[in-house]
């Protein structure tokens, strides 16, 4: 992916940034203009809250090219509050500890560099929910 296309998505990639439809309230991640529930179009901007739970996971012990040095690693689809599902890596854990139904939270991490600089990318991956006493 180009650094111009990160430009475009980034309130999607740092800030979980979708839309929500004013005709039926749908929220909607990705955002996509067209809401996949009634049809109409949906354009006004939705703060999620970030916050969620382990829906399904996958650990990935034989990377794809680019991703070798942080296997193995763990990608889960969470369910968020709000209710759509989003696709993300889970982080701040240990490998066998993820579970479905563990409620997890939203962090910016770096996801990879590209291009002959080494250009860091950084977007959402999600962490189990720190406990504050």
């Amino acid at each position: 992916m180009e650094i111009t296309s990160h430009w475009r998505i980034k309130k999607q990639r740092y800030a979980l940034v979708g839309e929500v439809c004013p005709h039926c309230s749908a929220k909607i991640f990705p955002p996509r203009d067209i809401c996949p529930e009634c049809g109409d179009e949906a354009k006004d901007h939705y703060q999620f809250s970030g916050r969620g739970e382990v829906y399904s996971y996958t650990t990935l012990y034989n990377a794809p090219a680019g991703y070798e040095e942080q296997a193995p690693y763990t990608v889960a689809m969470v369910q968020l509050e709000e209710g759509p599902l989003v696709t993300a890596q889970l982080t701040d854990i240990d490998v066998k500890e993820p579970e479905v139904g563990m409620p997890v939270e939203m962090v910016t991490r770096k996801l990879g560099s590209e291009g002959d600089r080494g250009i860091l990318i950084y977007g959402y991956k999600f962490r189990p929910v720190l406990e504050t006493a």
